[in-house]
């Protein structure tokens, strides 16, 4: 595993802080976990850096459960960084997984469209996405004959309500969390969202078919290296971090396409942004976007010379180090990395919705075309809408898109008889409201970034509410077509889709920044109808 500085002004920052880290012990005492890093309050939190193998007999017993019952088709219903971590791992592998962090009625209903009879979900976490999916597949399988207790497997903590409920319901309970998580422990970093390398990840991508031993064994090389006062990749990549945000270079815009590791950038933004986004202070992670070269940006590059900072290392390795390095950066910006006091925010103010007999979506200030704009009157059309955000992002600010849709819709799109591969990335794209994040990067030199409602609430949703008040807010909704009922609950899982982006909103408001959102009444033509006023801004 190999850090290397590519900008001077980084090395000499990175080896000044580096430098005060190390004549105040840190790095030994990050990696065994030492709670007064952080404070009184931080100290249940804090984790010894580890890698233990104790997980592992029970997962080949579990994988060798499933395959001999005809359980191919592998279901995680998790949030946050241990969805994101799986996804890494099995898109890396190449082995499919189906992750659902998500209250899209289409996304899901897609999920269920694969067999019932091959089907095994695991389920990690409490968050309210989490409960309906487990809550839905809990009837699908009671209704087909098929018993729970043989397809659903439960990672919980010890004693925690879901294991209580795992327990009386006679699943499969996979112990997580705590100092005798039987994983990889993942120091303070880690915090309230659990390590990449958990049993919240490892159990899902070992059913999947991804090789988990190997990610330990790669972990493990690195984790001596640690508790070093050099040759330390964690220590050399979190001081370049913290040192480049404290010298006004916090944006990070993070570059894999010549990586063999695929989507490696979506969890650390998840990492990044949750552990140091508060306080009015913290580290923007920006993905997929081209450098810019303004004073506020640091381009890191996984496996690749484009950056000003090259991080090289297997997939377990960069776990590791890239949690080990945030928690070093948060500990230089004055931040407790396992902190999310804006999180329940948008959570309380979603439940909160859900009381009331009709969500208060209010009226349209502007309707174009099947998108139906609410948020400040003024503008003509959907190019002056996004005319106008633009223009509101301070200069030292962001935008940030996000959209409560299926993710999964663009590759419905249609494509022309005979089209080859490029033909149809490009029907893809244009059917894919990510893709309006490129377009508008192209209209201003601030960073706009991307993500997907309400899986991002679990991760820049932090950074957003509890970061440098600087971001200009666009969000994205859309009409269901067909619903989801949730079992035992009296929300479906459109309204409570839309109660989550609405309580998203309502939490930006109360901090004065601006914020828009369009509603598509129609999905796919209000999509391309997006793309298409993009590129007339």
């Amino acid at each position: 595993m190999e850090v290397l500085y590519r900008d001077g002004g980084v090395a000499s920052a990175a080896s000044s802080v580096a430098g005060r880290l190390v004549a105040d012990g840190v790095p030994a005492r990050l990696a065994a976990g030492d709670p007064t890093l952080w404070g009184e309050d931080a100290e249940a939190r804090a984790v010894p850096f580890r890698v233990s193998r104790e997980l592992l007999p029970g997962l080949d017993e579990l994988v060798e459960h499933a395959r001999a019952a005809g359980l191919t088709n592998v279901v995680l219903a998790a949030t946050g960084g241990p969805a994101l971590a799986a996804e890494v791992i099995c898109d890396t592998a190449d082995v499919p997984l189906t992750v659902l962090d998500t209250t899209d009625p289409g996304q899901v209903r897609r999920a269920l469209g694969e067999p019932l009879e091959s089907t095994v979900l695991v389920v990690a976490g409490s968050a309210v996405e989490t409960d309906c999916v487990l809550r839905i597949y809990e009837e699908l399988f009671a209704r087909a004959g098929l018993a729970p207790a043989d397809r659903i497997v439960v990672v919980a903590d010890a004693g925690s309500p879901m294991e209580r409920r795992a327990v009386d319901a006679g699943y499969r309970v996979v112990p997580e969390g705590g100092r005798d998580a039987a994983a990889l422990g993942g120091g303070a970093a880690a915090g309230g969202w659990g390590p990449a390398l958990s049993a919240a990840a490892l159990v899902p991508s070992a059913l999947a078919g991804a090789d988990v031993e190997r990610l330990l064994d790669e972990a493990e090389e690195v984790l001596p290296l640690l508790s070093r006062d050099s040759g330390n990749p964690g220590l050399d990549l979190g001081a370049a971090l913290g040192g480049a945000a404290l010298a006004g270079r916090d944006k990070l815009l993070l570059e894999d396409q010549l990586s063999s590791i695929a989507g490696l950038p979506d969890w650390i933004e998840q990492l990044v942004a949750e552990s140091t986004g508060k306080q009015g202070r913290g580290i923007l992670p920006v993905v997929g976007a081209d450098p810019r070269r303004t004073s506020d940006e640091l381009v890191v590059a996984i496996e690749s010379d484009v950056g000003d900072l090259r991080v090289d290392g297997p997939l377990g390795a960069q776990f590791l180090v890239w949690e080990y390095a945030t928690a070093v950066a948060a500990l230089l910006l004055a931040i407790d990395p396992g902190d999310r006091p804006d999180v329940a925010e948008s959570e309380g103010n979603t439940t909160a919705l859900l009381t009331l007999p009709d969500l208060p979506a209010g009226a349209p200030t502007l309707v174009d075309g099947p998108v139906e704009v609410y948020g400040p009157a003024g503008a003509k059309d959907l190019q002056g809408v996004f005319s106008d955000l633009l223009h509101a992002i301070p200069a030292d600010g962001y935008l940030s898109v996000t959209a409560y849709l299926d993710r999964l819709a663009a590759f419905d799109a249609p494509v022309p008889d005979g089209a080859d591969f490029e033909q149809m990335t490009d029907a893809w794209m244009m059917a894919d409201p990510a893709t309006l994040r490129a377009l508008l990067a192209l209209r201003t030199d601030r960073p706009v970034t991307f993500g997907w409602g309400p899986r991002f609430l679990h991760s820049t949703g932090q950074y957003h509410k509890g970061g440098p008040q600087n971001g200009v807010f666009l969000q994205i909704t859309g009409v269901v077509a067909e619903d989801v009922a949730v079992p035992g609950r009296p929300h479906t899982l459109g309204r409570l889709q839309l109660a989550q982006a609405l309580g998203d909103l309502e939490a930006l408001a109360t901090r004065g920044r601006p914020a828009v959102r369009l509603h598509l009444t129609d999905r796919a033509a209000g999509v391309a109808h997006l793309l298409a006023a993009a590129q007339e801004v």
